[in-house]
């Protein structure tokens, strides 16, 4: 009986074994990245309004903007009737297009804007993002989508909606959906506070979410960002902001038309 007993514990122990095995073989490796340490700006610069936000885009001057992973500001991105546009048919050559910044690292803040799109276009919102050589800004930064609803496919991709206007993208769908159609404003506030995250879309609450805990992990999974499928996307997302938990806000050149105005950002 006792040597029965030996044989079966040490099956079981060469079982387990080896489920451990394939377990750590089908887990991928993340592969090896560089964070830039690029110029940013000083607020001190900037003024605020009567509700003490800085005024990071006042309409006439692009000061303190320029592209992410790049230290110059790419020629697509201009400013039109007093909104920052991506002029998708500016024919100055494609390396001057790309995502935009505002080079200072935020951490717990109120950003508020208005944004419209060009019919069928796509673009986004990024906040807590690091700048990571030769990767697109969406690889480390929740993304606010910015999208025509009806006229653009991705509408109808994702899960329950989530790849629409003022959606955590790919994870959590605005709910109510109550943007306006391609060539209108919509208003957008996104608030971050302590991890706790709100994203408002004309004036009404449409997503809320908590960054680093389970069940942020959670979203990442189910997700185009999950462990599985995007090993850097995951591991840099998970830890969002990096030690510092801050980042740049930015963006999206989706290669469409969008324009992005009344820009403001409040310290909390």
């Amino acid at each position: 009986m006792k040597l029965r007993t030996i044989v079966l514990a040490a099956t079981m122990l060469a079982g387990t074994a080896s489920v451990g095995t394939t377990v750590a073989q089908q887990k991928k490796e993340v592969p090896a990245y560089k964070v830039l340490d690029l110029p940013k700006v000083d607020l001190k610069n900037f003024n605020k309004n009567k509700q003490g936000a800085y005024v990071i885009f006042d309409g006439t001057s692009l000061t303190g903007w320029r592209g992410y992973d790049k230290a110059v500001l790419p020629k697509k991105w201009i400013i039109d009737d007093g909104a920052i546009k991506f002029d998708s048919k500016a024919n100055v050559g494609n390396n001057e297009g790309g995502d935009l910044i505002f080079a200072h690292d935020f951490k717990n803040f109120e950003l508020e804007l208005e944004w419209k799109v060009a019919k069928g276009a796509n673009s986004g919102i990024f906040f807590l993002a690091k700048e990571i050589e030769g990767q697109p800004i969406y690889i480390s930064s929740p993304e606010c989508q910015v999208l025509d609803n009806e006229n653009h496919p991705d509408a109808k991709m994702g899960v329950d909606g989530n790849r629409k206007s003022t959606s955590l993208y790919d994870m959590i769908p605005a709910k109510p959906q109550n943007a306006k159609p391609y060539g209108e404003w919509n208003k957008v506030k996104i608030v971050v506070n302590k991890g706790k995250v709100e994203q408002w879309q004309n004036d009404v609450k449409v997503v809320e979410y908590t960054l680093w805990d389970q069940s942020w992990i959670d979203l990442l999974q189910k997700s185009k960002f999950s462990e599985e499928k995007w090993p850097l996307a995951y591991e840099l997302l998970k830890n969002v902001g990096g030690k510092t938990k801050s980042g740049v806000i930015g963006f999206q050149d989706h290669g469409d038309d969008v324009w992005f105005k009344n820009i403001t950002v409040k310290k909390l």
